[in-house]
């Protein structure tokens, strides 16, 4: 082989070495199991909590203090992996009451890496919360804060497992989160690009204008809701989209359950069962705030798939 064939040789060898190098140590992806647990602001948490366990039946398994002794923020647990967070504070100025969504991951700190090498700004580390589980948190195009949780051994969720599960739950399971969205486009190419999210339905309220996208998480069942807006609401009329779904299996029979209970007597909302149009039947609940809990079967009334919407999106 003369010098020239040579010198070829070495080149490719060596290009071939840095591209297996480069495919070892870019940073991929963990597993995104699902949803973790949504956060919401409230303005009264005894009424709050009158509401989560009253009306709707869950328990409060563990919650964080401030220095003073008061409650900073009480836990509702939907199951041994999910859960509702409830901040014992009004929203920042120009905020809605929902404050942050969470995802389970598989490993929290590669999940940092992998997003800090596709150029999304996230902290030098990994943290170990007062819950005792890593996570971090980084903000989505529209300024949404979204958490990554890896939950751990010790963590209060783990040492509580099979605990405060009471069967006045109206729902064991958080079906969907929705909050609001300014660009589809921006979104889609965050959470499906990105995090790997697919979409697997659109639908319009009206037929002319697109309403709403869903998106599940990669490596779940669980899914987050786009609430689409042509005009960005005011933050004290957004809770009908900065909502969570919990799933049930029959809607009449939950409400049936609801409108038993004492704390029904106070809840002073209509509460009107009714077809979505997925498809679903629902019913949707209103907190002391004003933050929208609904409640949805998971297939459709007739039994039929509800084909999703051409509409354009908003402006």
């Amino acid at each position: 082989m003369n010098r020239s064939k040579r010198l070829a040789a070495i080149c490719a060898t060596l290009f071939t070495c840095t591209l297996t190098i480069q495919a070892q140590t870019t940073p991929t992806r963990p597993k995104i199991l699902g949803i973790s647990h949504v956060g919401f602001f409230v303005s009264d948490l005894p009424k709050a909590l009158d509401f989560w366990h009253g009306l709707l039946g869950y328990d409060e398994p563990y919650d964080l203090k401030n220095p003073d002794g008061t409650t900073r923020i009480a836990f509702i647990k939907i199951n041994d992996h999910q859960h509702v967070e409830l901040f014992n504070q009004q929203p920042p100025a120009g905020s809605g009451h929902l404050s942050h969504i969470a995802f389970i991951v598989s490993n929290a700190e590669r999940m940092r890496l992998y997003l800090a090498s596709r150029g999304i700004l996230v902290g030098n580390q990994v943290s170990k919360g007062k819950t005792g589980d890593l996570n971090f948190e980084i903000k989505d195009p529209d300024g949404n804060l979204i958490e990554f949780v890896e939950p751990q051994p010790d963590g209060m969720e783990a040492r509580n497992t099979g605990k405060f599960l009471p069967a006045s739950r109206i729902s064991d399971s958080i079906y969907h989160l929705g909050f609001l969205v300014g660009n589809s486009e921006k979104s889609i190419k965050f959470y499906g690009d990105l995090l790997a999210f697919h979409e697997f339905w659109r639908g319009s309220s009206n037929g002319t204008q697109l309403s709403w996208i869903d998106m599940q998480v990669p490596d779940g069942n669980d899914y987050v809701e786009f609430m689409l807006y042509r005009d960005l609401p005011p933050p004290d009329k957004r809770g009908g989209q900065e909502h969570i779904s919990l799933l049930v299996p029959d809607v009449a029979k939950s409400i049936n359950v609801l409108e038993s209970r004492p704390a029904f007597q106070t809840y002073g909302k209509p509460v009107a069962p009714h077809t979505g149009v997925n498809g679903k039947r629902q019913v949707n609940l209103f907190d002391p705030d004003g933050t929208r809990v609904e409640l949805m079967e998971s297939e459709t009334a007739n039994g039929k798939p509800v084909p999703p919407s051409t509409a354009p999106p908003p402006n």
